[in-house]
């Protein structure tokens, strides 16, 4: 494969990473906001109406591509695509019970080897269905790098419950501690979640082939045939995760009036615009990547966004007066999640050489 198109795709997803993990920034800029508000419009616009927009303006027959790709891949990516939307639920429910830091390490840690691993086991469309097997040298190395980003992911957890206990250190608990019954239900949910997790990753994998190939047979170009792909496949998830915004909008709303501020329509606005670009890059990158990219693009993908979403932290003030052991794991976390990004393009360069 071109070594330059295998650096593009490395860019690519890396830049889907830093996107999605980045995209909290209005939860730093915005007092008291409104997550069901901020749920609704972010994935309303980015996941419905920014897709369809492309979809609708470039492509001159899009029920003709809906009827070419047929009934059986575009439920497989729907269904995928809503397991990824129960997963955004659910962790919402989980960081209640169980804690953010809890929550997020075991949802990242799952969701990434179910991405990582499904398509070498079970094979995505086109290029795609050539990946080796998950027990071949290649799979071994990809094994490695999902092996050091978990490694990553314990160390940033850790830091996480370090910084919580410093911050709770001075204040008095009002509460009770809550029972093992709800700790142990959080737990199954965020174990529940983070296999649902990577269906986000998985909807894509198993459709692209077929729609890229019906919007390009129309004329479209590669971005838009890219846009389709999440407009067509990521629908569920995205009805999934408005109906529940627009549940927590319809629950808070307790006068009558219009519930969404200023500051929460525009931000939400750009986030939406901000996430779909990011999983446009995704998908393109990892298709640059070649037969690998479902796994390695994936694998790089995950691990700058949970970088990007630590960059959130810091730049938010979430570390400000935390020292000593916590920031020491945070910062290693971090390396050793950089040292995986480096065995995944490596395991991905040393298959295209071979």
């Amino acid at each position: 494969m071109d070594k330059m198109g295998i650096l593009a795709g490395l860019l690519l997803v890396t830049f889907s990473g830093l996107g999605t993990g980045t995209a909290a920034w209005p939860f730093k800029r915005i007092k008291d906001i409104h997550f069901g508000e901020f749920l609704f419009v972010s994935m309303l616009t980015g996941l419905i109406i920014y897709p369809w927009a492309v979809v609708l303006f470039n492509v001159p027959d899009p029920a003709m591509v809906i009827k070419s790709v047929g009934f059986k891949t575009l439920l497989a990516s729907n269904l995928l695509s809503v397991s990824w939307g129960i997963a955004n639920i659910l962790y919402m429910v989980c960081v209640i019970r169980i804690g953010a830091s809890l929550a997020g390490a075991i949802l990242s840690a799952l969701g990434m080897s179910v991405g990582v691993l499904i398509p070498m086991i079970f094979k995505g469309s086109g290029l795609f269905s050539n990946a080796p097997g998950l027990f071949s040298n290649t799979g071994g190395a990809i094994l490695v790098g999902l092996a050091t980003l978990i490694t990553g992911l314990i160390f940033i957890s850790k830091a996480g419950f370090g910084r919580e206990k410093v911050l709770s250190s001075g204040e008095k608990q009002e509460k009770g501690e809550q029972s093992s019954k709800s700790f142990s239900g959080g737990l199954i949910l965020a174990v529940l979640a983070g296999i649902l997790s990577g269906g986000i990753s998985l909807a894509f994998v198993y459709s692209q082939e077929p729609i890229i190939a019906a919007v390009k047979q129309q004329g479209a170009g590669e971005i838009t045939a890219n846009f389709t792909v999440w407009a067509l496949g990521m629908f569920g998830g995205a009805l999934a995760n408005v109906s529940y915004g627009a549940y927590l909008m319809i629950k808070s709303n307790r006068r009558g009036q219009f519930p969404i501020r200023k500051g929460e329509f525009f931000c939400g606005a750009l986030v939406g615009s901000q996430f779909i670009i990011s999983i446009v890059l995704l998908g393109k990158g990892m298709v640059m990547l070649g037969v690998l990219g479902a796994s390695v693009g994936f694998g790089i993908q995950q691990s700058l966004q949970v970088i990007g979403n630590q960059l959130v932290g810091f730049i938010g003030g979430e570390w400000r007066g935390i020292r000593g052991k916590p920031v020491r794991l945070m910062y290693v976390g971090l390396i050793i999640l950089l040292v995986a990004v480096c065995i995944f393009a490596f395991s991905n360069a040393i298959y295209s050489i071979t």
